[in-house]
Protein backbone atom coordinates (compact mmCIF):
# COMPACT_ATOMS: atom_id res chain seq x y z
CA UNK A 1 0.00 0.00 0.00
CA UNK A 2 2.81 2.40 0.95
CA UNK A 3 4.63 1.65 -2.30
CA UNK A 4 1.47 2.30 -4.34
CA UNK A 5 0.94 5.60 -2.49
CA UNK A 6 4.50 6.75 -3.14
CA UNK A 7 4.15 5.94 -6.84
CA UNK A 8 0.83 7.76 -6.99
CA UNK A 9 2.16 10.93 -5.37
CA UNK A 10 5.13 11.01 -7.70
CA UNK A 11 2.66 11.28 -10.58
CA UNK A 12 0.72 14.28 -9.31
CA UNK A 13 0.83 17.48 -11.34
CA UNK A 14 1.17 21.15 -10.48
CA UNK A 15 -2.33 21.64 -11.84
CA UNK A 16 -3.70 19.18 -9.27
CA UNK A 17 -1.69 20.67 -6.40
CA UNK A 18 -2.76 24.21 -7.28
CA UNK A 19 -6.40 23.10 -7.45
CA UNK A 20 -6.16 21.88 -3.84
CA UNK A 21 -4.43 25.10 -2.73
CA UNK A 22 -7.12 27.23 -4.40
CA UNK A 23 -9.99 25.22 -2.84
CA UNK A 24 -8.36 25.50 0.60
CA UNK A 25 -7.82 29.24 0.16
CA UNK A 26 -11.33 30.10 -1.16
CA UNK A 27 -13.34 27.42 0.62
CA UNK A 28 -15.19 26.32 -2.51
CA UNK A 29 -14.76 24.71 -5.91
CA UNK A 30 -16.37 27.65 -7.66
CA UNK A 31 -14.07 30.09 -5.85
CA UNK A 32 -11.06 27.98 -6.82
CA UNK A 33 -12.25 28.02 -10.44
CA UNK A 34 -12.32 31.81 -10.42
CA UNK A 35 -8.80 32.01 -8.93
CA UNK A 36 -7.41 29.53 -11.46
CA UNK A 37 -9.52 30.87 -14.35
CA UNK A 38 -11.03 27.45 -15.08
CA UNK A 39 -14.50 25.95 -14.75
CA UNK A 40 -15.68 24.31 -11.49
CA UNK A 41 -15.89 20.86 -13.18
CA UNK A 42 -12.20 21.23 -14.16
CA UNK A 43 -11.32 21.91 -10.51
CA UNK A 44 -13.41 18.94 -9.40
CA UNK A 45 -11.57 16.66 -11.86
CA UNK A 46 -8.15 17.75 -10.63
CA UNK A 47 -9.21 17.28 -7.00
CA UNK A 48 -10.52 13.78 -7.73
CA UNK A 49 -7.24 12.79 -9.44
CA UNK A 50 -5.20 14.16 -6.55
CA UNK A 51 -7.29 12.34 -3.93
CA UNK A 52 -6.93 9.12 -5.90
CA UNK A 53 -3.15 9.58 -5.90
CA UNK A 54 -3.16 10.36 -2.17
CA UNK A 55 -5.51 7.48 -1.35
CA UNK A 56 -7.61 9.59 1.02
CA UNK A 57 -9.96 12.61 1.13
CA UNK A 58 -8.07 15.90 1.11
CA UNK A 59 -10.92 18.33 1.82
CA UNK A 60 -14.13 18.15 3.87
CA UNK A 61 -17.26 20.27 3.86
CA UNK A 62 -17.91 22.41 6.92
CA UNK A 63 -20.35 25.17 7.74
CA UNK A 64 -17.69 27.65 6.72
CA UNK A 65 -16.94 25.97 3.41
CA UNK A 66 -14.46 23.33 2.27
CA UNK A 67 -11.46 22.87 4.52
CA UNK A 68 -8.39 20.62 4.15
CA UNK A 69 -8.23 17.35 6.04
CA UNK A 70 -5.07 16.30 7.87
CA UNK A 71 -3.87 14.65 4.66
CA UNK A 72 -4.76 17.79 2.74
CA UNK A 73 -2.71 19.93 5.12
CA UNK A 74 0.31 17.69 4.54
CA UNK A 75 0.03 18.13 0.81
CA UNK A 76 -0.53 21.89 1.18
CA UNK A 77 2.72 22.15 3.15
CA UNK A 78 4.49 20.40 0.28
CA UNK A 79 2.79 22.74 -2.20
CA UNK A 80 4.18 25.74 -0.29
CA UNK A 81 7.71 24.33 -0.51
CA UNK A 82 7.30 23.53 -4.22
CA UNK A 83 6.01 27.00 -5.07
CA UNK A 84 8.89 28.58 -3.11
CA UNK A 85 11.44 26.45 -4.98
CA UNK A 86 9.88 27.37 -8.33
CA UNK A 87 9.92 31.04 -7.38
CA UNK A 88 13.60 30.88 -6.44
CA UNK A 89 14.35 29.08 -9.69
CA UNK A 90 12.53 31.77 -11.66
CA UNK A 91 14.48 34.51 -9.89
CA UNK A 92 17.75 32.72 -10.66
CA UNK A 93 16.83 32.38 -14.34
CA UNK A 94 15.82 36.03 -14.47
CA UNK A 95 19.18 36.98 -12.97
CA UNK A 96 20.96 34.90 -15.60
CA UNK A 97 19.03 36.39 -18.47
CA UNK A 98 19.37 39.91 -17.10
CA UNK A 99 23.13 39.70 -16.45
CA UNK A 100 22.60 40.35 -12.74
CA UNK A 101 24.27 37.06 -11.95
CA UNK A 102 25.42 33.77 -13.36
CA UNK A 103 28.54 31.63 -13.39
CA UNK A 104 31.32 31.38 -15.98
CA UNK A 105 34.06 28.76 -16.15
CA UNK A 106 37.15 30.00 -18.01
CA UNK A 107 40.32 28.11 -18.88
CA UNK A 108 43.56 30.04 -19.36
CA UNK A 109 46.80 28.57 -20.67
CA UNK A 110 49.61 29.34 -18.26
CA UNK A 111 51.30 31.83 -20.59
CA UNK A 112 48.10 33.91 -20.68
CA UNK A 113 48.09 34.39 -16.93
CA UNK A 114 50.23 37.49 -17.50
CA UNK A 115 47.24 39.38 -18.91
CA UNK A 116 44.02 37.33 -18.60
CA UNK A 117 43.49 37.89 -14.84
CA UNK A 118 43.56 41.67 -15.35
CA UNK A 119 40.98 41.39 -18.11
CA UNK A 120 38.78 39.16 -15.93
CA UNK A 121 39.14 41.59 -13.02
CA UNK A 122 37.93 44.46 -15.20
CA UNK A 123 34.90 42.43 -16.28
CA UNK A 124 34.18 41.38 -12.68
CA UNK A 125 34.27 45.01 -11.57
CA UNK A 126 31.59 45.86 -14.13
CA UNK A 127 29.57 42.72 -13.32
CA UNK A 128 30.13 42.04 -9.60
CA UNK A 129 27.35 39.44 -9.32
CA UNK A 130 28.83 37.16 -11.98
CA UNK A 131 30.86 34.31 -10.46
CA UNK A 132 33.99 33.48 -12.47
CA UNK A 133 35.83 30.17 -12.05
CA UNK A 134 39.36 30.37 -13.43
CA UNK A 135 41.36 27.27 -14.38
CA UNK A 136 45.03 27.75 -15.32
CA UNK A 137 47.02 24.95 -17.00
CA UNK A 138 49.26 24.15 -19.92
CA UNK A 139 47.80 23.91 -23.40
CA UNK A 140 47.16 20.16 -23.27
CA UNK A 141 45.32 20.42 -19.94
CA UNK A 142 43.26 23.40 -21.06
CA UNK A 143 42.24 21.86 -24.39
CA UNK A 144 41.32 18.61 -22.64
CA UNK A 145 39.02 20.49 -20.26
CA UNK A 146 37.52 22.38 -23.20
CA UNK A 147 36.89 19.14 -25.10
CA UNK A 148 35.10 17.56 -22.12
CA UNK A 149 32.88 20.65 -21.63
CA UNK A 150 34.42 21.39 -18.21
CA UNK A 151 34.91 24.97 -19.43
CA UNK A 152 32.59 27.49 -21.04
CA UNK A 153 35.56 28.69 -23.08
CA UNK A 154 39.32 29.13 -22.94
CA UNK A 155 42.02 31.68 -23.67
CA UNK A 156 44.83 30.08 -25.67
CA UNK A 157 47.49 30.92 -28.21
CA UNK A 158 46.48 28.14 -30.61
CA UNK A 159 42.93 26.79 -31.06
CA UNK A 160 42.54 23.00 -31.02
CA UNK A 161 42.58 21.24 -34.37
CA UNK A 162 41.03 17.88 -33.47
CA UNK A 163 37.50 19.13 -32.75
CA UNK A 164 35.34 21.98 -34.02
CA UNK A 165 35.37 25.27 -32.14
CA UNK A 166 34.13 28.83 -32.35
CA UNK A 167 36.92 31.37 -31.92
CA UNK A 168 37.64 35.09 -31.81
CA UNK A 169 41.01 36.86 -31.88
CA UNK A 170 41.97 38.84 -28.78
CA UNK A 171 45.23 40.32 -30.08
CA UNK A 172 48.79 39.68 -31.22
CA UNK A 173 51.02 37.29 -29.30
CA UNK A 174 54.75 37.78 -30.09
CA UNK A 175 57.42 35.20 -29.20
CA UNK A 176 61.09 36.04 -28.78
CA UNK A 177 64.37 34.54 -27.57
CA UNK A 178 65.78 35.90 -24.31
CA UNK A 179 68.98 35.46 -22.36
CA UNK A 180 70.82 37.05 -19.45
CA UNK A 181 71.87 40.68 -20.07
CA UNK A 182 75.57 39.78 -19.87
CA UNK A 183 75.31 37.09 -22.56
CA UNK A 184 77.63 37.71 -25.55
CA UNK A 185 74.70 37.56 -27.98
CA UNK A 186 72.74 40.18 -26.06
CA UNK A 187 74.88 42.93 -27.61
CA UNK A 188 74.61 41.64 -31.20
CA UNK A 189 72.45 43.69 -33.59
CA UNK A 190 71.51 40.71 -35.76
CA UNK A 191 71.73 36.99 -35.00
CA UNK A 192 71.01 34.16 -37.41
CA UNK A 193 68.91 31.36 -36.01
CA UNK A 194 71.64 28.87 -36.95
CA UNK A 195 74.03 30.64 -34.58
CA UNK A 196 71.96 29.43 -31.65
CA UNK A 197 72.66 25.77 -32.42
CA UNK A 198 75.08 25.34 -29.53
CA UNK A 199 73.06 27.30 -27.01
CA UNK A 200 71.19 25.39 -24.28
CA UNK A 201 67.48 26.14 -24.47
CA UNK A 202 65.34 26.11 -21.35
CA UNK A 203 61.91 24.85 -22.41
CA UNK A 204 58.48 24.07 -21.04
CA UNK A 205 57.15 20.55 -20.64
CA UNK A 206 55.77 18.43 -23.48
CA UNK A 207 52.31 19.71 -24.42
CA UNK A 208 53.23 23.36 -23.98
CA UNK A 209 52.12 25.57 -26.86
CA UNK A 210 55.30 27.65 -26.64
CA UNK A 211 57.49 24.56 -26.92
CA UNK A 212 55.54 23.33 -29.94
CA UNK A 213 55.95 26.71 -31.62
CA UNK A 214 59.72 26.71 -30.95
CA UNK A 215 60.12 23.22 -32.38
CA UNK A 216 58.19 24.27 -35.49
CA UNK A 217 60.35 27.38 -35.92
CA UNK A 218 63.61 25.41 -35.82
CA UNK A 219 62.26 22.53 -37.92
CA UNK A 220 61.24 24.94 -40.71
CA UNK A 221 64.85 26.20 -40.73
CA UNK A 222 66.19 22.64 -40.82
CA UNK A 223 67.63 22.99 -37.33
CA UNK A 224 67.23 21.21 -34.03
CA UNK A 225 67.65 23.21 -30.82
CA UNK A 226 69.65 21.78 -27.94
CA UNK A 227 67.36 21.22 -24.97
CA UNK A 228 69.31 22.14 -21.85
CA UNK A 229 66.54 21.75 -19.31
CA UNK A 230 62.80 21.10 -19.19
CA UNK A 231 61.04 23.39 -16.71
CA UNK A 232 57.38 23.34 -15.72
CA UNK A 233 56.64 27.07 -15.45
CA UNK A 234 57.50 30.33 -17.17
CA UNK A 235 58.42 31.94 -13.86
CA UNK A 236 61.05 29.28 -13.19
CA UNK A 237 62.35 29.54 -16.76
CA UNK A 238 62.84 33.29 -16.30
CA UNK A 239 64.75 32.77 -13.06
CA UNK A 240 66.91 30.07 -14.65
CA UNK A 241 67.75 32.29 -17.64
CA UNK A 242 68.67 35.17 -15.32
CA UNK A 243 70.90 32.75 -13.42
CA UNK A 244 72.78 31.93 -16.62
CA UNK A 245 71.57 28.33 -17.08
CA UNK A 246 70.62 28.91 -20.71
CA UNK A 247 68.43 30.92 -23.06
CA UNK A 248 64.77 30.52 -23.88
CA UNK A 249 62.21 30.92 -26.66
CA UNK A 250 59.31 32.45 -24.79
CA UNK A 251 56.20 34.60 -25.06
CA UNK A 252 57.17 38.27 -25.05
CA UNK A 253 54.20 38.92 -22.79
CA UNK A 254 55.69 36.81 -20.02
CA UNK A 255 59.01 38.70 -19.93
CA UNK A 256 58.02 42.30 -20.67
CA UNK A 257 58.67 43.47 -17.10
CA UNK A 258 62.05 41.71 -16.86
CA UNK A 259 63.23 43.16 -20.20
CA UNK A 260 62.07 46.63 -19.23
CA UNK A 261 64.01 46.63 -15.96
CA UNK A 262 67.10 45.01 -17.49
CA UNK A 263 66.97 41.59 -15.82
CA UNK A 264 66.60 39.86 -19.20
CA UNK A 265 67.69 40.75 -22.72
CA UNK A 266 65.75 40.11 -25.93
CA UNK A 267 68.05 38.72 -28.64
CA UNK A 268 67.83 40.30 -32.09
CA UNK A 269 67.32 37.04 -33.96
CA UNK A 270 66.47 37.17 -37.68
CA UNK A 271 62.86 36.21 -38.30
CA UNK A 272 61.76 37.06 -34.77
CA UNK A 273 59.49 37.86 -33.17
CA UNK A 274 57.20 35.06 -34.27
CA UNK A 275 53.79 36.67 -34.00
CA UNK A 276 50.81 34.49 -33.31
CA UNK A 277 47.47 35.53 -31.80
CA UNK A 278 45.65 35.10 -28.56
CA UNK A 279 42.25 33.48 -29.02
CA UNK A 280 39.13 32.94 -27.01
CA UNK A 281 37.71 29.55 -28.05
CA UNK A 282 34.81 27.27 -27.17
CA UNK A 283 33.30 24.01 -28.35
CA UNK A 284 31.14 24.77 -31.40
CA UNK A 285 28.17 23.02 -29.80
CA UNK A 286 28.60 24.90 -26.51
CA UNK A 287 25.70 27.28 -25.88
CA UNK A 288 26.78 30.19 -23.71
CA UNK A 289 24.42 31.58 -21.10
CA UNK A 290 24.17 35.38 -20.88
CA UNK A 291 26.97 35.84 -18.32
CA UNK A 292 29.40 33.66 -20.28
CA UNK A 293 28.41 35.33 -23.56
CA UNK A 294 29.04 38.76 -22.03
CA UNK A 295 32.53 37.75 -20.86
CA UNK A 296 33.32 36.17 -24.24
CA UNK A 297 32.33 39.40 -26.01
CA UNK A 298 34.35 41.49 -23.55
CA UNK A 299 37.51 39.45 -24.14
CA UNK A 300 37.03 39.41 -27.92
CA UNK A 301 36.47 43.17 -28.17
CA UNK A 302 38.41 44.62 -25.22
CA UNK A 303 40.91 41.95 -24.16
CA UNK A 304 43.63 43.50 -26.32
CA UNK A 305 43.77 46.46 -23.91
CA UNK A 306 45.22 44.19 -21.23
CA UNK A 307 48.06 42.71 -23.30
CA UNK A 308 51.56 43.81 -22.21
CA UNK A 309 53.20 46.34 -24.51
CA UNK A 310 51.38 47.80 -27.49
CA UNK A 311 49.81 44.69 -29.12
CA UNK A 312 46.66 45.47 -31.01
CA UNK A 313 43.96 43.29 -32.50
CA UNK A 314 44.34 42.65 -36.24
Amino acid sequence: MKEKLNVGMRRVTLKQLRALAAVARTGSVSGAGQVLNVTPPAVTLQMRLLEEAAGMPLVERTGEGMRPTEGGREILAAVTRIEAALSECGEALEALSGMDGGRVSVGVVSTAKYFAPRALAAFAKAHPKVEIRLQVGNRAETISALRSYDLDFAVTGRPPEDFEVEQDVIGDHPHIIVGPPDHALARRKRIALAELGEEAFLVREQGSGTRLLMQRLFAEAGLSPEIGMEIGSNETIKQAVMAGLGISFISAHTVSAEIEDGRLAAFNVSGLPVVRQWFVVRQREKRLLPAAQALWTFLATSGVRFLPGKSRKG
